[in-house]
């Protein structure tokens, strides 16, 4: 076999080349360095054993392998870690094999993963995420739609129209989690016996519900995007829309071919190379990856990060063929997002949900995006309309409906709050640290690139802002270009038109009115 490239020190892959006879000491500097690799990694690692440090494969004999493995299952219990072998290939002596290294439930909350479920209207997304989180193949009559639907309209028609996350749980041994408790929807189950935790974020495919898609992608910061396509279809407009959008916000993606038991192979082939094609376009660049068997899946999930390489799976909801091989991709699926350095930062959420519970009152929903939030404390809400900030205190606090005392960087939370009535709560509305100085940014001066407009864009131009869980009207008041086509880039000052919101230097935010489409980064943000 070729050369491994030569280790790395950071990152979450480790090469060993042999561990017998390991003493004491040197098992608790293996402890150690497994410790960093994990952190490297969000809670996995990917250990190579056969391999040397200069990436020489070259492998080990079956009694070597055996007391390696064991002397690695002792390093990983030592700090709460469990292992999996993942692949075995030959190298120029005996085998190396590739060792998924992942913390047990017990010594830490699941790894959590969020993947955006996006594709054109029927393209079987829902249905996709229905057989995989509850374990029954669809009739082709729409069942495991149904399993998954939010609303009665929504099963009737047989599209989604909101945003609707399901959760898919594997245990330290790489089985899913819902087929072992008693619903296989129930959020609090598949958490409390999960080590790792994929949010499925289903999004509507039709064009009217363009809006509520693109607030799920920016207010969920999904990790990867599932791109879905339907064999007897091809990559539609919305498809494609939905591919750009990834593109621009860079969400590495992969591609989910469905329906394939309704076409013919030469169908099948024709369609993937329709993807494939897109997949290479001048300003996509990617790296179409067909994935075949258990091996490519390895080798797809270990390259997911980069954001270069698309891997296409194919499959049928209804047969239920190649759904295992997309059930080990999701498995292996690393996080991209370093939640324990986001942890450490002061506390901030975007308000995505909105309730009224009767006897605990008004209760607001989010992904916790930085620091740390506790039952008791003090927190500041807002912007109101008239640009006010107002400290809440957090009476409780559920992650996936399960009663915690705090809730950290990178879960979904809902805060059951003091001091605000429900009417008051808007969506877009921030949680911010008791400790900071929160103001509210009426106007923001941003780099904008225009991705597609059908005619020219003047000063008074108005369109709406997408950032976070904001979504909001804003105004072109200056423009360093005049006027604006698609294709350019400029310097504008964007005026909130009825609210102000609370945003930073660096965010990304999309553009959207009509056909308009268009991305930006704020440079500075101005408080009257």
């Amino acid at each position: 076999m070729s050369k491994y490239p030569p280790e790395k020190e950071e990152g979450k892959v480790e090469y060993k080349l042999m561990l017998r006879s390991v003493s004491q000491a040197r098992l608790e500097k293996l402890a150690s360095q497994m410790k960093y690799r994990l952190s490297e990694g969000g809670g996995e690692a990917i250990y190579v054993l056969g391999v040397s440090d200069d990436g020489e494969p070259i492998g080990l004999s079956e009694e070597e392998l055996s007391e390696t493995l064991l002397v690695l299952r002792e390093v990983a219990r030592r700090i709460g870690a469990k292992t999996k072998v993942i692949r075995r290939r030959r190298g120029k002596k005996g085998s190396i094999v590739e060792v998924l290294v992942r913390f047990s439930r017990e010594e830490k909350p699941p790894i959590i993963v969020s993947l955006a479920v996006l594709g054109n209207v029927d393209a079987g997304k829902s249905t996709l995420v229905g057989v995989l989180c509850t374990g029954m193949l669809d009739n082709g009559r729409g069942l495991a739609m149904a399993q998954v639907a939010r609303f009665l309209h929504e099963i009737e028609s047989g599209r989604t129209s909101s945003i609707s996350v399901k959760w898919l749980g594997f245990d330290e041994e790489g089985r899913i989690v819902n087929y072992d408790v008693p619903s296989p929807l129930d959020e609090a189950q598949i958490y409390l016996n999960s080590a790792k935790v994929i949010g499925l974020v289903d999004l509507g495919g039709h064009e009217r519900y363009l809006r509520t898609t693109l607030r799920g992608v920016m207010a969920r910061t999904p990790d990867y995007s599932m791109i879905v396509v339907a064999a007897n279809a091809g990559l539609l407009k919305m498809g494609r829309e939905h591919l750009g959008i990834c593109v621009v916000l860079r969400i590495p993606i992969f591609v989910v071919v469905t329906k394939i038991d309704l076409v013919a192979p030469e169908v099948l082939q024709a369609t993937v190379e329709e993807i494939k094609s897109v997949l290479t376009m001048p300003g996509v660049n990617k790296l179409p990856f067909e994935v075949k068997n258990i091996d490519d899946t390895v080798v797809a999930a270990q390259h997911m990060s980069s954001g270069r390489v698309v891997p296409i799976f194919k499959v049928s909801s209804v047969t239920g063929e190649g759904l295992e091989l997309l059930k080990t991709f999701l498995n292996l699926l690393p996080p991209r997002t370093r939640w324990a350095e986001k942890a450490k930062k002061p506390l901030l959420m975007y308000v995505d949900d909105v309730f009224n519970v009767k006897g605990v009152g008004p209760i607001v929903g989010g992904l916790v995006l930085e620091g740390v939030v506790n039952v008791d404390e003090e927190i500041h809400l807002g912007p109101f309309p008239d640009g006010s900030w107002r400290l809440a205190r957090v009476k409780s606090i559920h992650v996936n409906r399960i009663p915690v005392d705090r809730a950290f960087a990178g879960q979904e939370a809902t805060l059951a709050l003091t001091n605000v009535r429900y009417e008051e709560l808007e969506k877009g509305m921030a949680v911010l640290d008791k400790r900071s100085e929160p103001r509210s940014v009426w106007s923001i001066l941003a780099r904008v690139t225009i991705l597609k407009h059908p005619t020219t864009i003047k000063p008074g131009y108005q369109v709406v802002l997408h950032l976070g869980a904001i979504r909001s009207t804003v105004e072109f008041a200056e423009m360093e270009k005049v006027p604006m086509r698609t294709g350019d880039t400029g310097t504008v000052l964007l005026r909130f038109s009825y609210h102000p919101w609370y945003l930073r230097e660096g965010d990304i935010f999309v553009l959207r009115e009509a056909r308009t489409r268009a991305i930006g980064k704020v440079l500075s943000v101005n408080y009257e």
